[in-house]
Formats: structure tokens, sequence, C-alpha cells
């Protein structure tokens, strides 16, 4: 087993108790709701509560960690003397990637020999989560954190996130869709499908009326992004080989009946289910549910829909 350090924040969405158990340290995020400041706790059984409250008209606000929060962070594991291994929020969806770049320059004044690897992973959710699992995996096999660094930067963009939901108001709040389109899309039952194109940027690809057919959409999306895969990738793309990450924000029975369709059509080898985290679901609110796997690589344009 080599020996470094894997750090990422708690928006990678996964428990803290799964975070502990492969050895990964989250910086956990502050959240405001109501006018009093929370620290996310990465446990599934306060999200219920958290949601609950939006679902009532709470409007949480979050943002990013600070550079001289990240040095905060940084400092104390860098005095093990182990390179470390820090895996980050999409920097097309935060600036928190940037800081923690500018954190790592400034402690490599202090730490003029560590080795520092901050991982922008054009993701967000259970997505980068997975990443840092990978790297712990990795660790555990004996790879250097070099090595480590190089299989995340080259297979990141492998990482598959599919997004769906039938509450489109917190989108529209967050600004991912208009007023008028939300409004209308609740009218007539509109569900968009989202995903990341190769850079990070959050897209929707398509609008399909109904969840049904948005999952059955979804589907074909999902048979598109594993067939025919280049050889080099092929036992990484192969289902059989892999786990399913299904998270969602607080509709557990829509995300298991969703996780098992795709698991029983494609072969996965298995189904992890996760809770979107308050961070990440302070901005899609209630509703969402997202799969993740390793498939072909994302397109910087993003998939295109069918015509």
């Amino acid at each position: 087993m080599s020996d470094f350090i894997v750090t990422t924040d708690s928006g990678a969405d996964l428990p803290i108790a799964l975070m502990k158990e492969h050895d990964i340290v989250p910086y956990l995020m502050q959240y405001e709701l109501d006018g009093k400041l929370y620290t996310d706790t990465m446990d599934p059984g306060d999200c219920h509560t958290f949601y609950e409250a939006m679902r009532k008209g709470a409007v949480p606000h979050t943002s990013q960690i600070t550079t001289e929060q990240f040095i905060d962070f940084f400092a104390p594991l860098l005095e093990q003397h182990k390179p470390l291994i820090h895996i980050s929020l999409g920097s097309r969806v935060s600036g928190t990637f940037h800081n923690a770049e500018l954190a790592r320059d400034e402690l490599l004044k202090d730490f003029p020999d560590a080795k520092m690897y901050i991982i922008d992973s054009t993701l967000c959710s259970t997505g980068y989560g997975v990443l840092c699992l990978k790297a712990d995996q990795l660790r555990k096999e004996g790879k250097t954190a070099e090595e480590t660094v190089q299989w995340i930067e080259r297979y990141k963009i492998n990482m598959q996130p599919w997004y769906t939901t039938d509450e489109l108001k917190y989108l529209r709040r967050s600004g991912r869709c208009s007023r008028v389109s939300a409004a209308i899309g609740g009218m007539l039952h509109i569900c968009p499908i989202l995903n990341l194109d190769s850079e990070g940027h959050l897209i929707v690809q398509e609008r399909v009326r109904g969840l049904n057919p948005t999952i059955k959409r979804i589907h074909k999306i999902i048979a598109s992004e594993l067939s025919d895969p280049d050889p080099s990738i092929a036992d990484l793309v192969n289902p059989a080989n892999q786990t399913l990450y299904v998270c969602h924000s607080d509709v557990e029975e829509k995300a298991r009946a969703f996780g098992e369709g795709i698991q029983k059509e494609f072969g996965f080898k298995d189904v992890y289910y996760a809770y979107i985290g308050t961070i990440i679901g302070a901005n899609c609110g209630p509703g969402l549910m997202a799969a993740f796997f390793f498939g072909n690589p994302r397109d910087m344009k993003g998939y295109t829909p069918q015509k």
C-alpha cells in the first residue's frame, strides 16, 4: 500500500462514514439556512430535515471555500510529510478549485518540499466522490501519488453524470432555468435531462414530458455512452466491472427504482445509493436524482440530443 493523503470537500456527496472507511479527508463546508450558519455533516440522517425545510420555503445559501480556509485545512495534513491529493468540486461550478490552488501556492512557501496535487474533477456531487474512492483503491494497490493523479486526470472525463428532476422550481431558484420555463415546465410535467461537458459546464441537454419517459430516454443515453468503447477503456466501461452510483435529494423510493432499472438493463455489478448533501442540495433542491458511471469520454459540446 502506498502512503499519501486524499482530501476533498463535502460536496462530493458520499456519507462521512464511507469517507472515514476509505481514509478520505473531506473539508466540511458551511451553508446558511434561515439566517443561521450550519456545517455540512455529510450524515444522510440530516439530509431529510434539510430538504423538508426547503419544501416549507427555506432558502439555503452556500459560499465557496476561501483560500484562508484551505490553508487552515491543508497545513496540519502537510505536517505529516506525505504527498497530498485534493480532488475538488469542478471549477466550472465553483471557484473552490481556484482557491485550493492559491492555498497550495501559499503553503509551498512554508512547506517547500511538500507534494500537493490539486485536481479539478470537472464534476459535482457523487461524481467526484467516486474519483476519491478510486484514488483510495489505487493507493491500496500500491500506486504512487503521481500515478494516482495521472490516472484520475486521464479518466475523469469518462465519469458520466446524468441528472433529472420533476421539481423545477428549485432549479429556477438557483438560476438553472427561468421563471417562465419552470412555470410552463411544471404545467406540462417537463423533466430536464442534465449532464456535464468535458470541462464541467452543467448543461440542460434535453427536456422530456413526464418522468417515466425521461427515465426511458436516460436509459437510451446510457446505452450510447457504454457502447463501442475504445479498447483501452473497455474494462473500465464494462458495467459488469463497475458499481453504478445513484444519488438523490430526498426522493429515495424514486431513486431506488431508477437505479434498479439501470442495473437490470445494463448489468452493473451493484448499485450504491447516496443522498445529495446540503451543499449541492442547496442549489438543486428536493427531487433531483442522478446516475454516475464510467463510460465513453464526455464531449466538450455535451451530448447531442435526439432528433
